[in-house]
């Protein structure tokens, strides 16, 4: 029973740190709904190749530079946004733009036509197998008595949820009080208002795709430091649980995917402690289904107004 608490600190921070990776990720697939109401299931993919393009980064830059890690994996960072920028950026104008003015299924197929080439495209280039992804911050603060439970917080996880908080924060004051951020809002409220305003829907469009993009891209680059390792596939389950996210915390709100991705994170993570790792899918796929039950927009969400 002395244990208890502590044990439950720990789990709580392994799910915050889970869940802002969920967020990171979930922001870009509720942007793009937002926008054109479409979901980008090839999103996955660029969170998978944002962590491979960090990798790259640092096997180029070496362990052994003599620069200091916060250098390190500052430049991992900013060339992985960049390069996952330019791929979100090519799904957009190859998967979606010229079919946007079909109905919601050609699309849609389209983008998880897209999710397997990405896949095979980095499986043929990278290989099939995982990839070792080098320790840049292998120490951790503990935390309790060497008596009983001690908590064990690795400064990677801690990375996550700082690099995170910041990330949410500069993104909501990008979105209120920048241009572009005023733009995608009306885009969002009525594309064909907008556009008769004189908005640039397109770039509005492209805009979001590449900013979805980079953020998952952080994502993808702190959890290959976190857990040590890559493979071309992680980015498939990866982006269905932030999609459920999304789901969870209302699809097209930027806080409901903030919530919901801690919101999945946690349960998930508690789940697999206290019941069963093999039953921390179901707990959390079950929590969504309940919540959509009694609330369909999401935790978040505002239901949509038809207009005539």
């Amino acid at each position: 029973m002395n244990d208890f608490l502590p044990q439950l600190l720990q789990q709580l921070f392994n799910g915050l740190s889970l869940g802002a990776i969920y967020a990171l990720i979930a922001i870009g697939y509720t942007m793009v709904y937002g926008i054109i109401g479409m979901i980008n299931f090839a999103h996955g993919e660029i969170y998978m190749i944002g962590g491979y393009v960090g990798l790259v980064t640092l096997s180029a830059i070496g362990t052994q530079s003599g620069l200091p890690v916060w250098a390190i994996i500052g430049l991992m960072l900013v060339v992985a946004m960049f390069i996952t920028g330019l791929y979100g950026l090519a799904v957009e104008q190859t998967a979606y733009r010229p079919l946007r003015g079909s109905p919601r299924l050609v699309p849609l197929i389209s983008a998880i036509g897209m999710s397997i080439f990405l896949q095979n495209w980095v499986a043929l280039g990278q290989g099939a197998r995982d990839m070792a992804v080098p320790a840049l911050l292998p120490g951790a603060f503990r935390f309790g008595s060497e008596d009983g439970f001690e908590v064990f917080v690795p400064y990677t996880r801690v990375l996550i949820i700082a690099v995170t908080v910041v990330l949410m924060v500069l993104l909501t004051l990008y979105i209120r009080h920048s241009r572009m951020g005023r733009a995608s809002r009306a885009c969002s409220q009525d594309m064909h208002m907008a556009s008769l305003l004189g908005i640039n829907t397109n770039r509005v469009i492209s805009f979001t795709f590449v900013l979805g993009a980079m953020l998952a891209a952080v994502g993808g680059v702190l959890i290959a430091l976190a857990v040590g390792k890559l493979n071309p596939f992680i980015g498939f389950i990866a982006g269905i649980k932030a999609f459920t996210a999304a789901v969870l915390g209302g699809i097209g709100s930027i806080p409901g995917a903030m919530l919901g991705g801690v919101v999945l994170g946690v349960a998930e993570t508690l789940a697999a402690a206290y019941i069963s790792s093999e039953y921390k899918d179901i707990v959390a796929f079950g929590l969504l289904v309940l919540i959509l039950l009694f609330r369909p927009t999401g935790l978040l969400g505002k239901p949509e107004v038809e207009k005539v």
